[in-house]
């Protein structure tokens, strides 16, 4: 009887033991840094302009972290990119209509997922971002004076004191074999970019209030260290 509770208490411990090594199981969890840039083309969806997407420059840092059993990974994201938009307005003298250009500097910081597609090759990459950018800028301070395309007393420079603070959501693809990637990726404003104008003493008659959304276009390519 002894020798029988020794082989079954033997039994019992050799099988826990043989579960808790199963089922823990050393990875490799992968950090990386990296440096990325390129081009953008950025636009705001909004119906009380007549806007035109215009090219811009992108630059940043990024923070990985890649845990080879998941089939994610994550990372952390800095950008900072100068984004330009042309706003359709009129010379007040002739009322020649023209696409006048602006500038918008941007600072962002994002969390993404990236979802493997095809390994660490191919991911499909979608998560939250925050933005802080600067006023609109005209880039030629001699269409100061223009009216703004749908008002009568709207002027160019009006217009350039919009929301600061605001958030986006980021959905694209990144593709490459060892440290060198190419990221396509496609920015939605959830937040109404153009609502510091409302808070303004604007005079634009009995057209609605000032509503839109930030579009925005990035293709970089990346070196991970």
């Amino acid at each position: 009887m002894k020798k029988t509770k020794h082989l079954l208490l033997v039994t019992i411990c050799t099988a826990f033991v043989t579960l808790g090594y199963a089922q823990h199981k050393n990875y490799n969890i992968n950090n990386g840094i990296g440096l990325q840039g390129g081009v953008t083309q950025f636009d705001i969806l909004t119906d009380n302009f007549e806007t035109k997407a215009n090219s811009g420059f992108i630059g940043g840092l990024t923070a990985s972290v890649d845990i080879p059993h998941r089939w994610y990974t994550v990372s952390y994201n800095i950008q900072l990119s100068e984004n330009n938009i042309d706003i359709l307005a009129a010379t007040p003298a002739t009322g020649f209509e023209e696409y006048v250009e602006y500038k918008m500097f941007t600072a962002q910081i994002s969390f993404l997922f990236h979802i493997k597609l095809i390994s660490n090759n191919v991911t499909l990459d979608v998560g939250p971002m925050l933005q802080y950018n600067s006023p609109l800028e005209l880039k030629d301070d001699s269409k100061e004076g223009f009216l703004v395309t749908g008002y009568e007393n709207l002027l160019t420079e009006d217009i350039t004191d919009i929301s600061q603070f605001n958030a986006n959501g980021a959905v694209g693809l990144s593709a490459g074999f060892g440290s060198f990637l190419l990221r396509a990726q496609y920015q939605y404003g959830f937040t109404n970019i153009l609502g510091k104008l409302n808070d303004q003493d604007l005079n634009i008659g009995n057209k609605d209030k000032f509503k839109g959304n930030q579009s925005l276009l990035a293709f970089t390519a990346m070196f991970i260290f």
